[in-house]
């Protein structure tokens, strides 16, 4: 009997320890999974520092302020933080709701520029996007008229060559499709296309799906050190994110939506093949050692695209599952810093930039920006689960 009641007792100890056992296991698993909370956690430290540093009469329309509001209206989406809406509603006023501000039509340029005649600039267009936006959600004439005056003059002009740099298509290429929105226009879509298809034509490498930043940077003519197509991390992320957006408002019954779809989804197979195995992309994506080390708005902004083209059914989830998830670990373990600063962001460039510093503390309102769009795809894709 004594015996017997022995064994039951050891018996009993081997199951409570290996249950304990289990759940110690369970609750460390559990404690490593990125979970919506912690998302949010991360995007609120990330994004309230930002603006508790930056003040709105220091912010205009131009290209890397936008992309920061950009950004922080997508955390408003998600968020419903009313703060966030508050913040890119006052730069908006601020801004008169415009961009570039000339009013002489005779004097509007293309070419790089930041003062008031460069109307037709991308860089000054950007801004569009977030004042459509604002005027769906509170629908005032104010916040668009502007957009309209610009927008629609541009499509009437014969010329198809605004966007002759990569970073002008997340610049414009979502202003069009929200004008086609606002005004059910087809020209905006049919220009979407042609502008588009220059800059493609111009700088797109059939045999990678990657894009050269501008005409001076294609290969053989430009290289890097060791003799490899160089193509810029950043400029990149700025088209990948690009067709994202794009595609996010354009009708599938569009002509060209599968070609869009084409290029994405090519341009996704590649990058997934240059991921670091910390989980970040080199500022060259060829030649990691051409500037090695994180680099943080490249990585962000193919984050929230490879997450956009899993959240829409474009982009195979168990394939590309481990990659944003990879990512995602660099962006939270390694780029937020314990002050909430996003690290890691190359400065305003134009390529990968050898010997440039980039580390723990280079940040940027741009990088912020595409952070956001990341985080909100982030918490799509978990809701989804």
């Amino acid at each position: 009997m004594n015996i017997k009641l022995n064994v039951y007792f050891i018996f009993t100890l081997i199951l409570l320890f290996g249950s304990c056992s289990t759940s110690t296991k369970n609750e460390e698993q559990t404690s490593d999974e990125v979970t919506k909370e912690k998302v949010i956690e991360a995007l609120s430290k990330v994004n309230d520092k930002w603006q508790a540093e930056h003040k709105i009469e220091d912010q205009n329309a131009f290209w890397h302020y936008t992309t920061y509001h950009i950004g922080n209206l997508a955390a408003y989406e998600t968020t419903k933080n009313k703060k966030y809406l508050d913040y890119t509603l006052d730069w908006a006023k601020h801004n008169n709701w415009q961009g570039a501000k000339s009013t002489n039509r005779e004097e509007w340029k293309f070419s790089y520029g930041e003062t008031d005649e460069y109307v037709l600039f991308g860089d000054w267009q950007a801004c569009f996007q977030v004042y459509i936006d604002l005027y769906n959600l509170d629908p005032e004439e104010a916040k668009v008229a502007r957009a309209k005056e610009v927008m629609d003059y541009q499509v009437h002009t014969d010329e198809n060559t605004y966007w002759w740099w990569i970073d002008g298509l997340f610049m414009v290429m979502p202003v069009m499709t929200r004008m086609y929105g606002l005004t059910q226009d087809s020209l905006y879509l049919d220009k979407l296309y042609q502008y588009y298809s220059y800059t493609k034509e111009e700088v797109y490498d059939k045999e990678t799906g990657l894009f050269y930043r501008d005409a001076k940077y294609i290969y053989p003519k430009h290289q890097t050190n060791s003799g490899k197509k160089d193509f810029w991390s950043r400029g990149n992320g700025w088209v990948f994110a690009a067709i994202a957006r794009t595609l996010d408002g354009l009708p599938k019954s569009d002509s060209h939506y599968q070609d869009y779809v084409d290029i994405f989804t090519k341009m996704a197979e590649t990058l997934k093949d240059k991921q670091q195995a910390e989980g970040y992309w080199t500022r060259s994506l060829f030649d990691p050692e051409q500037a090695p080390g994180p680099e943080t708005s490249g990585t962000t902004f193919f984050t929230y695209g490879m997450l956009w083209g899993i959240n829409n059914g474009l982009l195979d989830k168990s394939a590309y599952a481990p990659i944003v998830e990879k990512s995602w670990e660099y962006i939270a373990e390694t780029a937020i810093q314990d002050d909430g600063t996003l690290g890691y962001v190359q400065p305003i460039g134009e390529n990968a930039m050898p010997g440039q510093i980039v580390d723990n503390n280079s940040t940027s309102d741009f990088g912020v920006g595409a952070f956001l769009l990341a985080s909100t795809e982030m918490i799509r894709y978990i809701d989804n689960k």
